[in-house]
């Protein structure tokens, strides 16, 4: 059985070579702002997560997959982190400090998967890309924080036996971390 692909085949707009997608979200960035009720990438890849995670290898079939492959990447670290966290007070302040600590991005040495995707080719180009992802982290954040905490409060354990997975056997932290 093939890995799930982005439904999002024509984005407005592309860096190195991932798409620059619209997202419905409270925090400030440059990411274009999405009002409808349709889903939007953190949607997809959240829907498509528990399936995804299985898969070693992915075939790219459009720049709008490369930002399905971080995002997935990240919904695992995310995962990683809430594992220790025993109320949704808590997990939301990991998951803010988890979106604003430093990352790296393509083209960055300590970046995973820097065969996947290619470099920004200019300087505010970067900074653009990593305000994008770093507001992209925040909103997927809340977004896996209010699926593992549900309505009573109590972390799920079916969203938290994902956090040893690693999708394409790749992790967006270091090693040991």
């Amino acid at each position: 059985m093939p890995a799930y692909h982005s439904n999002f085949l024509d984005p407005p707009q592309v860096i190195g070579n991932m798409a620059i997608l619209p997202i419905k979200t409270q925090f400030r960035g440059p990411a274009p702002l999405q009002n409808s009720t349709e889903n939007d990438i953190i949607d997809e890849s959240l829907y498509y997560f528990r399936a995804n995670v299985f898969f070693r290898t992915y075939e790219v079939k459009s720049e709008a997959d490369r930002l399905l492959i971080y995002v997935t990447l990240y919904i695992t670290e995310c995962l990683k982190k809430l594992q220790r966290c025993s109320t949704k007070s808590q997990a939301t302040n990991e998951m803010y400090s988890l979106a604003i600590s430093r990352f790296d991005i393509p083209g960055d040495a300590g970046f995973p998967l820097n065969t996947v995707y290619a470099k920004p080719h200019t300087q505010q180009e970067a900074e653009f890309l990593r305000t994008y992802l770093t507001q992209i982290r925040q909103e997927t954040g809340l977004r896996v924080c209010d699926k593992v905490f549900g309505e009573d409060g109590k972390p799920s354990k079916w969203w938290l036996c994902f956090a040893k997975k690693k999708f394409m056997d790749k992790s967006l932290s270091g090693p040991g971390q």
